[in-house]
């Protein structure tokens, strides 16, 4: 099982704080550190002391990190054309060494549009799935020859498809619970399906869908990497549970049902379930980016059960 930290900077971080994270996470062997792509808090946190940009911050890791993956839970398409984004994921992964992959979704959180004038269009997955043909064409567009592309929403003629990333291929992660044109569209471009904060069982459902989606292009349902991304809250005892749970400011009995929490052996139960259904990656979604103690002790109690 390939365990993921995965980070919630608009909720309140700074760039040090995410680098302490990423830096821990790297120390302590999780396969890698993913954030996602907000500008603007959900629920009560204040979001102090402000927004931080993905890619910003992931270029910045990228430098100061040696070994562990780096991406996005997702990249809001909404936020970038597709043609900029293709240069700056291309441009970060070279700066790792060939460390990046790209979660890309199409934006939904209208808020963080209005609060920095961001346009949010009315027909949202369509450019979504343009954005994916335009990033993935323009990779795969051999030195020396031209990309063009003319869609609905997006035109490029004559592009360079410059620069290149030092992978042969970013990975590229589709996430969601969509029953129809989410599956479609991971089996079309996708070398990783995530489904965010999902039981077991619908999971599952989902799984197959995507599998199933995948067959109709010509592909394996095993060609795809199945993941799953889920709340943490562990602790060596029910009191530390309820000390991170309280900090969070989640129940304790609503985590265990819908997130990764109690005792390491609890966790590493749960774990095993949606390994039974497919999942072969987990992120753990980490809110408290002060408690170091707790990447630890998941590290040592969790994820040394699971190697």
């Amino acid at each position: 099982m390939d365990l993921r930290i995965f980070t919630e900077p608009q909720q309140g971080a700074s760039y040090d704080t995410l680098l302490t994270v990423a830096k821990a996470a790297e120390d302590l062997s999780f396969n890698a550190f993913f954030r996602s792509d907000h500008y603007v808090p959900m629920g009560s946190a204040e979001g102090l002391p402000g927004p931080t940009d993905a890619w910003i911050t992931l270029a910045g890791l990228a430098r100061e990190t040696k070994r562990i993956r780096l991406g996005t839970l997702m990249t809001a398409g909404t936020f970038r054309l597709p043609g900029v984004l293709a240069i700056q994921v291309a441009q970060v992964d070279q700066m790792s060494g060939g460390r990046v992959e790209l979660g890309l979704g199409a934006g939904w959180f209208e808020a963080e549009h209005t609060a920095y004038g961001i346009p949010y269009p009315k027909e949202k997955f369509a450019r979504l799935e343009e954005q994916l043909a335009i990033i993935t064409g323009l990779w795969a567009t051999e030195v020396g020859r031209l990309f063009s592309f003319d869609g609905t929403h997006y035109q490029l003629k004559d592009s360079p498809a410059l620069p290149k990333p030092a992978q042969a291929k970013v990975p590229v992660l589709i996430g969601g619970h969509g029953a129809t044109r989410t599956p479609r569209l991971a089996a079309q471009y996708a070398d990783e399906f995530n489904i965010p904060f999902a039981s077991v069982e619908d999971s599952e459902r989902q799984f197959g869908r995507v599998g199933a989606a995948a067959e109709k292009f010509g592909r394996k349902p095993g060609d795809l990497v199945y993941s799953n991304a889920l709340v943490a809250c562990v602790g060596k005892d029910d009191a530390e549970v309820a000390r991170r749970a309280a900090v969070i400011g989640r129940d304790v009995d609503e985590l265990k049902a819908n997130g990764l929490a109690g005792s390491p052996a609890e966790v590493v139960d749960k774990i095993g379930r949606y390994a039974a259904i497919g999942a072969s990656r987990i992120y753990f979604q980490i809110l408290d980016l002060e408690d170091l103690d707790h990447l630890e002790l998941i590290s040592s109690q969790v994820q040394s059960r699971l190697a």
